[in-house]
């Protein structure tokens, strides 16, 4: 049961992770993009939470440096995907 729980609980927290740095960064018109925020809050935390931890010392712990690590992580994939999204728009206009 514990593994269900936790597994759930990253996802849940990846897609908080992601909403917030689309709001942070500027959301679309249309709302929060609930896909991007599971992929960017998912991919962001592993890659952010990660590198951040592992520089700070922490270790694999989860500590505030992994928290922040994981938002800087989600604005980073974010930031990207919109770059992605503008330059191929402007590529077909």
């Amino acid at each position: 049961m514990l593994p269900i729980m936790l597994i759930l609980g990253l996802i849940l927290f990846g897609m908080l992770v992601g909403a917030g740095a689309q709001l942070i960064l500027g959301k679309s018109a249309k709302g929060v993009d609930w896909t991007l925020a599971l992929v960017a809050g998912l991919v962001g935390s592993f890659i952010g939470g990660l590198l951040i931890s592992l520089l700070s010392g922490d270790g694999l712990q989860f500590r505030p440096s992994g928290i922040i690590g994981s938002l800087i992580g989600a604005l980073l994939v974010t930031a990207g995907w919109q770059w992605y999204r503008h330059r191929s728009k402007a590529s077909h206009a």
